[in-house]
C-alpha cells in the first residue's frame, strides 16, 4: 500500500496577515544582510498588501515591481526607498561595533 503525498506551492505573502507579522518578517530579512533575501521579503510584503495598490502609490509599473522585487531582482536604491516608503518603512543606519569594522 502506498500513500499519496500532496505538495502545494508555498506563498509567503498569504501568511503575512498582520502588521506585526510583516514587521517581524522584514526585520529578520534585513538582519540577514542578504540583499536577495531583503528584496524577496519586500516583494512578498508588497504582494501581501496588493501589488496593484503599491504600483499605483509608487508610480512604478506592476511589472517593474515584480521584476525588481523578485529573488533575482536588483532594484536601485531609489526604487527600494520609494517602495519602502509606500509600505511605511524607511532605511536607517546602525553602526556595527566590532574589531573587523574599526576605523583605524
Amino acid at each position: 500500500m502506498s500513500e499519496t503525498i500532496t505538495v502545494c506551492k508555498w506563498d509567503t505573502a498569504e501568511f503575512l496577515d498582520t502588521q506585526e507579522d510583516i514587521d517581524a518578517y522584514l526585520q529578520v530579512a534585513f538582519e540577514s544582510g542578504d540583499a536577495r533575501q531583503i528584496t524577496k521579503a519586500l516583494g512578498n510584503v508588497a504582494k501581501a498588501r496588493g501589488m496593484m495598490d503599491i504600483a499605483r502609490q509608487t508610480g512604478l509599473t506592476r511589472e517593474h515591481l515584480y521584476t525588481s522585487l523578485s529573488e533575482n531582482g536588483n532594484p536601485t536604491l531609489q526604487t527600494l526607498t520609494v517602495i519602502m516608503n509606500t509600505l511605511g518603512y524607511q532605511l536607517s543606519i546602525t553602526p556595527i561595533h566590532n574589531e573587523q569594522h574599526a576605523g583605524g
